[in-house]
């Protein structure tokens, strides 16, 4: 395992409607500093990437955020964290939060968070990465997900190797179990 492995946090940038979304998210943050690890994000400050962020921050660990310059504004970037990047475009953050990553933790979130999702799923499938993908399956959220993944599978646009792709959590602690299994194979 690396030094300090560095978690890639893909989470919404709004909070959801259910508090179980928002404890999970500090959960993680605080869990990952506790650990010593660190973690790279989308650099907002609000909903479930803000909690995250504060809490890691709190705990000690370090905090690297990328955004997209049209996002600072909109999703009001995190500014105290450790480093900042802004990037040109939402391609270019993605790019770099997972090169700067071990790991990769989804939460809850919406169609950006699914975006970055499928992409390293992509990147998995084709060889270009091997770094793990847990999802923090938080009441259940992730579940359509994994049937349309399955969906993928049964139809024959996927092989079989998608399933083994995404590792499913309940809880903070258990997703962190599961990268640092991941981590130290």
């Amino acid at each position: 395992m690396a030094e300090r492995p560095m978690i890639c946090l893909y989470c919404g940038s709004r909070p959801g409607h259910d508090p179980a979304f928002s404890d999970a998210a500090a959960a993680i943050g605080r869990a990952i500093a506790t650990r010593g690890w660190g973690l790279v994000y989308g650099a907002g400050d609000h909903g479930l990437m803000g909690l995250a962020a504060r809490a890691a921050m709190e705990g000690g660990a370090p905090v690297l955020g990328f955004i997209p310059r049209r996002l600072v504004d909109l999703e009001v970037a995190k500014r105290d964290i450790t480093a900042m990047v802004i990037t040109e475009t939402m391609h270019e953050r993605k790019k770099l939060m997972l090169e700067n990553a071990d790991a990769v933790l989804a939460l809850p979130g919406g169609a950006g968070t699914l975006d970055e999702l499928v992409e390293a799923l992509t990147w998995r499938q084709l060889g270009i990465t091997e770094k793990p993908v847990v999802l923090l399956d938080t009441e259940g959220y992730w579940q359509p997900f994994v049937a349309l993944l399955a969906h993928f599978v049964e139809h024959g646009f996927a092989g079989p190797s998608l399933m083994d792709d995404v590792a499913l959590a309940p809880t903070p602690e258990a997703a962190l179990d599961r990268l640092a299994e991941s981590l130290s194979a």
